[in-house]
């Protein structure tokens, strides 16, 4: 970095980079109550490939803790100038949006940009010299197809409110642009699901299969998903037989599907959606359709084709039909992505030159076919392509892989859930050792209550505690979901990964407590739930008023320790409750 390069102050913005024949400009379209919004565009008669273009400004670097984007994960700690990792974003990776957090949670810059399809760079980093944040996004970071006009609104937050609301009114904002309008959500994204991977993995047993998913249902798991394994008798962990996509695992799939309908269990397929093995048909058909053949795990396909795009469409849709599916499973679109040697034109039978708009194509194309057979179909996508324009293709957005650990699993479920809007946030598939503690195995369940669990178990082997401990919270979770998924979600410092989380809606309140912190108790809700979600017997409470309520304490299996009316004055009380525990209090 150039630090002889002046930089303006806020809100007037610096250009860097050269266009050559491009007209570039940008524009203050709108300045209220804290809120600036910006147009941002490139013009050019004769169309050619734009080079990068970095918007960049500062601010004094003031009541700064720490800095939010979908990819900081468990570091979100300041960065400095010297450092070169940012956020890159594109259609199905990340979202295009940076927020800096002061040390009370208050939003300091949340900055968010309209191009959720090609691939940005953003960053707020300190400057030691001078301590000012300075901030940038960058255009055109990779090669791109030539263009003539291109344009992009940004929107910069300098309201003093918490930095979850300003991410939240992000994703708010994105879904006003016509091309990043969600999907609908089903209530089937909304329910407890069995899936199939973590005790299974490629190694399916059918008869075994069944037999859990009848557990399951009796459990109050409405839905599984089969995963990795059904479309081969290759065990090795591989994807050299992905693309043709035939259930060689399970030749009466009609069948098999119709035996879980019996039983009240909806039923959903894993497709990893851009591999083609090369052990499969479709490679010999596909030959020099393909963004890469050199790939760690499989090619890649080509979406710019229209016969390759159709294909994928007619694998779908014909699942649907033919199995009578209830939701997909839709695996690894961030590996549709232009690779070193991946020909940036249209030409060679591509109807697009860049493989991010193909990507768009693609999808929503899936979505539009799927849905007009099944409007209701469920659409899951993981960690990390959860950003707006995935949200157009899907509804239900599963934390990254992170099993057997709860901590992980609640730092990636709220992060996605901040920008997640209505979209369906599921948590990563709970799996333990059934040696466990079960107050510990308990912990896999609480650090993810606010998303919906995925339950991963073998659970006709599960222990009568564990048993007891995953009802006890599948019920609990049911029975408050609404609660859950639907009420204003409040996210504390994200700095030292979520030690306090909750959510409220109407009269009732729900806090989840992962670390030994003070909780600032808000008595004005009729109902306040309490998840003692670590391993000490106690909860240090801090009342905003005086109350009387009647308080109810559970241990992590549901079992009835104590029911007493107690009066708490306004201040800090220190409750007691089992690790893993919970307290009802109306």
């Amino acid at each position: 970095m150039d630090r002889t390069i002046p930089i303006n102050d806020f809100p007037k913005l610096t250009l860097l980079g050269k266009q050559s024949g491009f007209n570039v400009s940008i524009d203050l379209l709108d300045e209220k109550d804290g809120i600036y919004e910006y147009n941002f565009s490139l013009k050019k008669t004769k169309a050619a490939a734009p080079q990068t273009l970095t918007l960049r400004w500062r601010l004094p670097s003031l009541n700064v803790k720490g800095v939010w984007t979908s990819a900081s994960l468990y570091e979100k700690r300041q960065q400095y100038d010297w450092e070169l990792k940012h956020l890159e974003s594109r259609v199905s990776v990340h979202a295009p949006v940076v927020s800096v957090f002061g040390h009370d949670d208050i939003n300091v810059i949340t900055f968010a940009c309209s191009d959720a399809i090609n691939k940005l760079e953003m960053n707020a980093l300190l400057r030691e010299e001078d301590n000012h944040l300075y901030c940038h996004l960058s255009f055109f970071t990779e090669r791109h197809p030539e263009i003539t006009d291109y344009s992009a609104r940004i929107r910069v937050d300098l309201r003093k409110l918490s930095f979850a609301q300003s991410l939240q009114e992000v994703s708010d904002w994105w879904t006003t642009f016509a091309p990043l309008k969600p999907a609908p959500v089903p209530s089937l994204a909304r329910v407890p699901l069995y899936s199939s991977w973590y005790q299974f993995h490629q190694s399916l047993d059918i008869e075994a299969l069944y037999e859990e998913c009848k557990i399951a249902r009796k459990i109050g798991c409405e839905l599984i998903i089969l995963d990795d394994g059904w479309q081969t008798m290759d065990g090795n962990r591989g994807y050299d037989f992905c693309g043709d996509w035939q259930p060689e695992r399970i030749p009466n799939m009609h069948e098999f599907v119709e035996n879980l309908h019996q039983i009240g269990m909806k039923f959903g397929l894993w497709f990893s959606v851009p591999f083609c093995g090369v052990k499969s048909k479709a490679y010999q058909r596909f030959k020099g359709k393909f963004l890469t053949e050199n790939h760690r795990w499989a090619p890649v396909f080509d979406p710019r084709h229209p016969d390759v795009r159709q294909y994928l469409i007619d694998i779908y849709t014909n699942a649907l039909t033919d199995y009578n599916l209830d939701a997909f499973k839709l695996d690894f679109i961030d590996d549709f992505q232009a690779y070193p040697n991946t020909v940036l034109t249209k030409e060679n039978g591509r109807d697009y030159a860049n493989v991010n708009e193909a990507v768009d194509r693609l999808m929503t194309d899936v979505m539009t076919s799927l849905r007009a057979i099944k409007p209701d179909i469920a659409i899951e996508f993981r960690q990390k392509y959860v950003g707006p324009t995935m949200r157009k293709y899907g509804n239900m957005f599963r934390a990254f892989d992170c099993p057997n650990d709860a901590v992980s699993n609640r730092i990636r479920t709220t992060d996605v859930k901040l920008l997640a809007g209505h979209t369906a946030v599921h948590a990563d598939m709970f799996t333990w050792h059934f040696d466990e503690q079960v107050e510990i195995a308990a912990l896999q369940m609480w650090n993810t209550i606010f998303a919906v669990p995925q339950v991963s178990v073998m659970l006709r082997d599960l222990p009568d505690d564990h048993r007891k401990m995953l009802e006890f919270y599948l019920k609990y979770w049911r029975e408050n979901s609404e609660t859950l998924l639907d009420g204003h979600f409040v996210p504390q410092n994200p700095i030292s990964h979520y030690p306090i989380l909750s959510a409220y809606k109407a009269d009732h309140i729900i806090y989840g407590i992962y670390e030994n912190n003070v909780i600032d108790i808000d008595t004005n809700f009729q109902k306040i739930h309490l998840i003692n979600a670590k391993r000490t017997a106690y909860l240090a409470c801090n009342f905003s008023s005086k109350t009387n309520k009647n308080v109810y304490v559970f241990d992590c299996m549901g079992n009835k320790i104590s029911n007493h009316k107690i009066t708490f004055e306004m201040g800090i009380a220190q409750l007691r409750v089992p690790p893993s525990g919970l307290i009802l209090m109306d």
